[in-house]
């Protein structure tokens, strides 16, 4: 029985896929990334099982009588396992505990509809509650069409959480993957106190082409890869996924709240 392979989109290469994902989804050849589902990045980043999930029964329903969007949702759960394209709860990250979410790409693109929103919003009332921070893990094709104006209005939703989570003198990390994009870069993507992204993602509103007819001009290579997000103050810094749940742990011990005896000395 031959072992399944898959491609590198950079280098062309072909490899074992038991390999690929045993070095992080990170291709042995070139260093480019592939696209990791949300249990495996849950896997990568928290310390073992540490991992408590929130809300995952709560599943989407076609409330607009969308064509096919029923089917559509049931292939997804299908192919992925998971009931949403966000998977949502708490976690320890170098001993440090904290709130966790995180998108997933091979659910419907990682669409932001309204049980996506839901299960946000209400992690960050949870760990506003609780008093703890929230890593975000974004990757998104951006609000899912099938739910019309009722998954834009999630953008609103998920920022007056994070508000009051801020509010509170609590710290959220958004931390942008390929791709990020559409409205949710619009809204929660880009509201964490502390921005950063992966090597290589996609990060960006519209696409290139749609940007370039809209404003008459052309747009320099690669404006939308997080390195130049980087270079043009979008993003904070790149992790790596090597380093990914050090860096993490290290930030989470940086901004670790001190004992309320402390905080009104």
């Amino acid at each position: 029985m031959t072992s399944e392979t898959v491609k590198c989109k950079k280098c062309g290469g072909e490899m074992d896929a038991e390999m690929v994902a045993k070095h992080r989804k990170i291709c042995p050849r070139c260093g480019n990334y592939f696209r990791m589902t949300a249990r495996e990045r849950i896997d990568l980043v928290t310390d073992g099982k540490t991992f408590r999930e929130l809300d995952g029964t709560l599943v989407s329903r076609d409330v607009l009588r969308f064509p096919d969007y029923e089917k559509k949702l049931e292939i997804a759960r299908l192919e992925t396992g998971e009931n949403e394209a966000v998977i949502t709860g708490t976690a320890a990250i170098g001993g440090h505990p904290c709130a966790l979410f995180v998108m997933d790409s091979v659910f419907m693109m990682g669409s932001m509809g309204t049980v996506v929103g839901e299960k946000i919003t209400r992690l960050f009332e949870y760990a506003t509650e609780k008093r703890l921070p929230v890593i975000g893990f974004t990757c998104s094709g951006g609000a899912r069409m099938q739910e019309g104006v009722l998954s834009l209005m999630q953008m609103a939703k998920i920022s007056g959480a994070i508000r009051w989570h801020s509010s509170a003198g609590l710290l959220y990390i958004a931390v942008l993957t390929d791709p990020t994009t559409g409205g949710v870069t619009a809204s929660f993507a880009m509201e964490g106190d502390i921005i950063a992204a992966e090597p290589g993602a996609l990060i960006g509103f519209a696409g290139q082409r749609v940007i370039e007819q809209t404003i008459g001009q052309k747009l320099p290579e690669g404006f939308q890869k997080s390195e130049f997000q980087l270079e043009h103050g979008f993003c904070d810094l790149l992790i790596g996924r090597v380093n990914m749940a050090q860096t993490l742990a290290d930030l989470l011990m940086l901004h670790k709240e001190q004992p309320k005896e402390r905080r009104n000395a």
